[in-house]
């Protein structure tokens, strides 16, 4: 379905419009728009959206979770975002970051990673929730349900 879905363009020169809850399938448009509460935040290509991030996700859970988001925002001048039980701060460099926040945090890491941004942290930036907080979820319930009607016939 994707593939005919990007060669179609190509082929007749026309503009195919998509909507979709899931930004892994956005991924494959040339140009998005996010809108949140019927209001476009941001319009760009995945990778101009992408950089509005900034650098690195770094996601972390310590012994103290609450003392950590106090000490990043203190002393590294960041403000970090509870996501999943774990805090998550964006930086310009993961590697170098996780280095200095093993050594200088006062309270055990317990796990780090980081990764480059995707589409779901851009929407997190701009609206300040996970797309599936609320949309999806509805969507999803539906989803359910239309699942379970067809499954009867």
């Amino acid at each position: 379905l994707w593939s005919y879905l990007t060669e179609l363009p190509r082929r007749e020169g026309i503009t195919v419009f998509m909507t979709t809850h899931y930004m892994d399938e956005a991924e494959n448009c040339d140009r998005i728009a996010i809108i949140d509460h019927g209001q476009i935040v941001a319009l760009g290509t995945p990778d101009e959206l992408k950089a509005m991030v900034g650098g690195d996700v770094v996601t972390l859970t310590t012994a103290d979770d609450a003392t950590a988001r106090q000490e990043l925002e203190r002393d590294f001048g960041l403000q970090p975002m509870g996501e999943d039980g774990a805090l998550r701060i964006e930086v310009p460099a993961g590697a170098g970051f996780v280095h200095r926040l093993v050594r200088e945090l006062s309270v055990p890491v317990t796990s780090v990673a980081f990764r480059r941004p995707s589409l779901d942290d851009v929407f997190l930036k701009l609206t300040g929730r996970a797309i599936r907080e609320e949309e999806a979820s509805g969507n999803e319930r539906m989803r359910q349900i239309m699942r379970a009607r067809r499954g009867r016939r």
